[in-house]
């Protein structure tokens, strides 16, 4: 956890051009303290961490940074923070950085939480005046209660990320770093946590999101960029890069996978990955009486998701479909397959089609929302994945025959009111 102000042209823009960072190898510590003095000549970088990495923010805009571990993920936002320096390349942070890196450093765990804050805020330049002012709404913040004045050392993982978070974000920063902390946290506070998020970028603040969730990315983040062994591989909306990057990690448990995005109507974007060993033959949603295709389904509606897959490889082992619904934001409304039904197909012979359907009320608020389709042999796509396509079909939801409500749910719920005696 640190606090810094870095000279760049203006408060909130953060800006890296071709950064790079290694470390080199010394035969012995005599080598090292020999290269440190200048006494022998520096050895040549031997593990590059982070290569020819480029990207800019603006104030106000949040950018999620995801990728597998070992990535870079952490070492880059060290060198944004400036707990390390770049071995190449230049980086540039206006105005003040408010940073949570690792869970609870900063904090002697011997001293209360109070006795940190004053720590921990001094560190990071605020003055005694400042802090004590700043205490009550940490405290308040944290939500700890009377473990506020006892030691760190008693606290949970949870209760050190409470205090962390509250101490960091006590006054608003110009730029904001985060990186994995609040996976800790329970469900309360990782909402209340990205509630204040939400405001500080409402305000202004640039947030640099580091996290293994990827929803939490698709929620808060305007951009994603995504790292591969220390190098950018994707930079682009957050759809477009979190599903690349789902369809990249099952192309690596199998070669032969291809990968393809495309842009469809309303901007929605279809990403399509697998072997090709079963393939969407068609799919369509349809109305529950008529058989008939839809596009446009009323709250409450009766329909039914259609789709016939065609084995086109010998050795099938087995076949198992996959669907999923989100909304336009990407957040899953609802999901499930034939492996968790027990309607496994099993050793389906090549040449032969399988029809597959999925009835039910459409128990969704207004608005748009895609179905993405998975036909594989487990429950998830990551030993054999045949055909995954996200956003492989879209609908849009209206309500015209029920009082207004908002959300992604409808209810069947009806309000209750009498006068009391």
């Amino acid at each position: 956890m640190s606090m810094t102000k870095i000279s760049a042209a203006r408060a909130g823009v953060v800006n890296v051009a071709s950064a790079a960072k290694s470390y080199s190898e010394y035969s012995s510590e005599w080598t090292r303290v020999a290269g440190w003095l200048g006494l022998v000549g520096k050895p040549q970088p031997s593990s590059w961490i982070l290569k020819d990495v480029s990207f800019t923010a603006q104030p106000g805009e949040a950018i999620g940074i995801i990728g597998e571990n070992g990535a870079g993920k952490s070492t880059l936002l060290k060198l944004l923070v400036g707990t390390l320096t770049p071995t190449a390349g230049s980086i540039s942070v206006g105005g003040s950085v408010g940073a949570i890196l690792e869970l609870g450093m900063g904090f002697a765990p011997e001293l209360t939480a109070r006795d940190n804050v004053y720590h921990v805020a001094g560190l990071m330049g605020f003055d005694s005046k400042t802090i004590e002012s700043m205490m009550p709404d940490v405290e308040s913040f944290a939500e700890i209660g009377e473990y506020f004045d006892q030691p760190m050392r008693t606290y949970s993982s949870g209760m050190q990320m409470r205090v962390a978070f509250a101490v960091v974000t006590a006054r608003r920063p110009d730029v904001l770093i985060v990186d994995e902390a609040l996976s800790v946290g329970d469900s309360y506070f990782q909402h209340k946590s990205f509630d204040r998020i939400r405001q500080f970028k409402q305000e202004g603040t640039t947030l640099l999101f580091v996290s293994h969730s990827l929803g939490d990315v698709r929620a808060l983040c305007d951009r994603v960029l995504l790292l591969e062994k220390g190098r950018v591989l994707s930079d682009g909306a957050p759809d477009q890069v979190v599903d690349y990057y789902n369809a990249l990690i099952a192309k690596k448990q199998n070669a032969r996978q291809s990968v393809e995005q495309m842009r469809q109507r309303e901007g929605w974007l279809v990403t399509r990955s697998g072997t090709g060993e079963v393939a969407v033959a068609s799919l369509e949603l349809c109305d529950a009486s008529t058989g008939e295709p839809v596009s446009l389904v009323e709250v409450g509606q009766q329909v039914v998701f259609k789709l016939t897959a065609d084995i086109k490889a010998e050795g099938v082992p087995r076949l198992v479909l996959g669907l999923m619904i989100r909304d336009r934001a990407g957040h899953v409304v609802w999901g499930s397959n034939t492996w968790y039904t027990k309607q496994i197909v099993e050793a389906p012979v090549c040449g032969s089609k399988i029809d597959f359907s999925l009835a039910f009320t459409c128990n969704l608020g207004s608005g748009s929302y895609s179905i993405s389709a998975a036909l594989v042999s487990t429950e998830n796509h990551l030993s054999e994945n045949f055909e995954w396509t996200d956003n492989a079909l879209v609908f849009d939801v209206v309500n015209t025959s029920r009082a207004t409500f908002i959300g992604s749910s409808a209810l069947d719920c009806t309000f209750s009111v009498s006068l009391s005696k």
